[in-house]
C-alpha cells in the first residue's frame, strides 16, 4: 500500500478579510440604495403635496401658495420621477439578465429555458420601463422650453 500524505495548510487571512470587506461594501451599497430611494420618494411627495394659505390684512383676503405656482418645481418633480423610473428599470434589467443567462459563479441557472412566456413578459415590461424613461426625458425638455418662454 502506498502512503497517503495529507497536506495541512492555513487559509490566508488576507483572503478572508477581503471577503469580509467585499461583503461589508455590498451591504453598505444596498442600504444606501434603499435610503436613496426612500429619500427621493419622500422628496417627490413633499414637493407635490406642498401648499399653504396665509391671511393678508383681513381674514377674507388670503394668499395661497402651491407647488405648481412655480413651474420649476414641477420640473423638479418630473426629474425625481425620471430618476425613480430609471433606477427601477436598471435594477430590473440586472435581474432579467440573470433570468435569461443565469450566473455560473453563484450556481444560478437560467430560468428562461423553462419559463418562456414569463421571460417574454418581463422583457416586455423592461421595454415599457425604458420607454417611460424616454418619455419622461421628453417631458422634461418640453417643460424646460415652456418655462423658458414665460
Amino acid at each position: 500500500m502506498k502512503g497517503v500524505s495529507i497536506e495541512v495548510g492555513e487559509v490566508s487571512k488576507d483572503a478572508s478579510q477581503r471577503k469580509g470587506v467585499a461583503r461589508g461594501l455590498s451591504i453598505m451599497d444596498f442600504i444606501l440604495r434603499i435610503i436613496t430611494a426612500v429619500a427621493t420618494l419622500g422628496s417627490a411627495l413633499a414637493m407635490g403635496t406642498t401648499n399653504e394659505t396665509l391671511p393678508f390684512a383681513t381674514q377674507f383676503i388670503k394668499f395661497r401658495a402651491e407647488f405648481d405656482d412655480l413651474p420649476s418645481l414641477v420640473v423638479n418633480v418630473v426629474k425625481v420621477m425620471l430618476g425613480l423610473v430609471t433606477a427601477s428599470a436598471s435594477a430590473a434589467t440586472s435581474i432579467v439578465y440573470i433570468a435569461h443567462n443565469g450566473n455560473t459563479g453563484a450556481n444560478w441557472f437560467a430560468i428562461c429555458l423553462q419559463y418562456n412566456n414569463f421571460c417574454e413578459r418581463i422583457s416586455g415590461s423592461l421595454i415599457g420601463s425604458y420607454i417611460a424613461a424616454a418619455l419622461f426625458i421628453i417631458l422634461i425638455m418640453l417643460s424646460v422650453v415652456a418655462i423658458s418662454r414665460n
